[in-house]
């Protein structure tokens, strides 16, 4: 069996899961997920303790025991606490605005970039340059979280762009000047 879906999942007291068939519906403060699983996998609900079994114990269907595990241990945790990202943006002019539906970035473009954002996910923006993301459904927030971070993905050079808070870019170095050659031999083409 695979180690990560062996392990419990403690569902706190005000999160409700609905496993019907191969449905699985978690409700709590935050929002619902719903999710389908394979017909191989079986919850089983104890009071607070969750446990994902296998009904199959094949290679094939090992990996499924912990993906499936953990996807469900993310959707208890994301309507109990929701996740967080913060992206921060690094360079001159650079600003973000968020309106209602959209986010708006200035990223020294000549037009700014609007982005409208998905029903889940709510956004705050600090001091223009820090953007914080937190969302019920952990994988639409990293989507969306990349989908913002595409328009200026950080450069090794200056280190400018959208990064993750607390993200290190590993800096290059750029040209260093002339060396003392110019590259053209002394000789002219002529004769």
């Amino acid at each position: 069996m695979s180690r990560i879906g062996k392990l419990p999942i403690e569902v706190p007291k005000d999160v409700e899961i609905n496993c019907e068939g191969s449905e699985v519906t978690v409700k709590g403060k935050f929002g619902t997920l719903q999710t389908t699983i394979p017909e191989i996998i079986e919850i089983t609900h104890n009071e607070n303790i969750l446990n994902v079994l296998l009904k199959d114990n094949t290679k094939n269907f090992k990996s499924l025991h912990g993906l499936y595990r953990t996807l469900i241990n993310n959707m208890v945790i994301g309507v109990s606490k929701q996740f967080e990202l913060t992206l921060v943006l690094k360079g001159v002019g650079y600003r973000a605005a968020v309106d209602q539906t959209e986010i708006t970035l200035n990223l020294g473009y000549s037009h700014p970039v609007k982005i409208e954002i998905p029903k889940p996910i709510t956004i705050e923006v600090i001091q223009n340059t820090t953007i914080n993301l937190k969302s019920c459904d952990k994988e639409l927030l990293g989507l969306f979280a990349s989908k913002i971070r595409s328009w200026r993905r950080p450069e090794p050079y200056k280190g400018k762009g959208i990064l993750y808070k607390n993200e290190q870019i590993i800096r290059k170095v750029g040209k260093s000047g002339k060396s003392g050659k110019s590259g053209k031999s002394g000789k002219s083409g002529k004769k």
